[in-house]
């Protein structure tokens, strides 16, 4: 007998179900300022992001020259993947 197990990898240590969903304020209270994985039968289907959690975030802006030089370091390093992906 074959059994597939899949991990997934979540970007946060907070998970909630949807059915916990269905009272937003206790996954407030219980995220703090984190973000919350939710849950759908234990596959993350999206995440929830409380304000608080945003407002801790300095947003800069960068500029044409920071983004051409992110694009020329990051790029060649992607290559392959890019020429895979054309033909798919």
């Amino acid at each position: 007998m074959y059994v597939e197990v899949r991990m997934e990898v979540l970007l946060t240590q907070l998970t909630a179900s949807l059915t916990e969903l269905r009272e937003p304020n206790k996954v407030i209270a219980k995220a703090g300022n984190q973000p919350v994985a939710i849950l759908n039968r234990n596959e993350a289907i999206g995440y929830f992001v409380p304000k608080s959690a945003l407002s801790e975030v300095d947003v800069k802006v960068a500029s044409e020259a920071q983004i051409d030089a992110f694009l020329d370091e990051t790029l060649p390093k992607i290559d392959h993947v890019l020429e895979y992906l054309k033909d798919k």
